[in-house]
């Protein structure tokens, strides 16, 4: 039986029946999937767009700890919450959460929408993730499709399916019955299974329904990923470290605290330590100085007691835990 992008009815009923079995045997036991609180469901999606799931596990507690309701989040100051967001990169989300919960608290009166339609009226809020939400906490009947969702839907039907038309293709497979579980389900075959390269097509539950079994040619080419070194310098008194703050008017981490990046030192051997840092598609060599800034270098000096609530960039705080100044603990 071959997948098309609008498969008859028995090829649904069968792909939905054979989908959910395989979750409900197989899915990950993560945290946030132990409740279906709009809160919790939302938080969740925010943390995982764009970035791994052991990442986010690693968060995920200590965020819900320092804000356990979404009048806890919108009552808090934008630099507690960037504190606690930083390691997960893509500070955006979490001003554009901290703003949405205002908006609930506010104007909605702690309620939460139940609908798609109603969630993408909130900041920060897109297609996928208003889906994700409505169809999990709510069970509203909606696709969700983000990029394993995608890459499942292509494969099985042998097509390229991009835009509008992918979007009515995941409508079409969606199961009315469960779709939050089954959007969840979808996630978790791309994630687990249906992977970007080497699929396990040989343990996928609905390998037998599709058309391409491997990777769709044309259409998964991996981004290039460039290379570039870069240096700090480590500047410590008593215990204090000397950190600079990025200017409030760039597009990337604005206002975060960081070390002072510094041009390679001439008069020095060897960094006194090297860390690794990926961002989006460059891998960095971060090389790390222990000197002072350079003379009129604008900063200041953080306690050790600071440093774990400073909305810092998430590669400072790799620096500093590598050199003893941060607690290895996720903050």
């Amino acid at each position: 039986m071959n997948a098309l992008a609008n498969p008859p009815a028995e090829f649904r009923e069968v792909f939905r029946r054979q989908l959910l079995a395989w979750y409900d045997a197989h899915a990950r036991q993560l945290p946030w999937r132990e409740s279906r609180d709009p809160y919790r469901v939302w938080v969740s999606e925010i943390m995982l767009q764009q970035t791994r799931v052991r990442a986010v596990i690693e968060h995920y507690h200590e965020f819900l700890r320092r804000f356990p309701a979404v009048e806890k989040l919108a009552a808090a100051r934008a630099a507690s919450v960037l504190a606690a967001w930083s390691g997960l990169g893509y500070y955006r989300r979490a001003r554009m959460m901290h703003a949405a919960a205002k908006v609930v608290v506010g104007e909605r009166g702690g309620k939460f929408p139940e609908t798609a339609a109603e969630w993408r009226e909130l900041p920060g809020i897109g297609r996928y993730t208003a889906a994700a939400i409505a169809s999990i906490a709510f069970g509203e009947r909606v696709a969700a499709v983000d990029g394993n969702v995608e890459r499942v839907r292509q494969r099985l039907s042998g097509q390229r399916i991009t835009g509008a038309n992918l979007w009515r293709a995941a409508e079409n497979l969606l199961d009315r019955e469960r779709p939050g579980d089954f959007n969840q389900a979808m996630m978790e075959l791309g994630a687990t299974v249906c992977t970007p390269r080497a699929p396990a097509c040989l343990t996928c539950p609905v390998v037998d329904l599709c058309t391409t079994r491997g990777a769709l040619a044309g259409t998964e080419k991996p981004a290039r990923q460039k290379k570039r070194e870069i240096h700090y310098a480590l500047s410590t008194r008593d215990g204090e470290v000397f950190l600079v703050q990025r200017p409030r008017d760039v597009s990337l981490m604005a206002g975060m605290w960081e070390l002072p990046e510094i041009p390679r030192p001439g008069d020095h051997p060897k960094p006194a330590f090297t860390v690794r840092h990926s961002i989006t598609v460059t891998d960095y060599t971060v090389q790390v100085w222990r000197q002072s800034a350079a003379d009129g270098t604008s900063g200041k000096w953080v306690a050790p007691s600071k440093l774990q609530k400073l909305a810092m960039t998430g590669l400072a705080r790799k620096i500093l835990r590598k050199a003893g100044a941060l607690r290895a603990t996720p903050d």
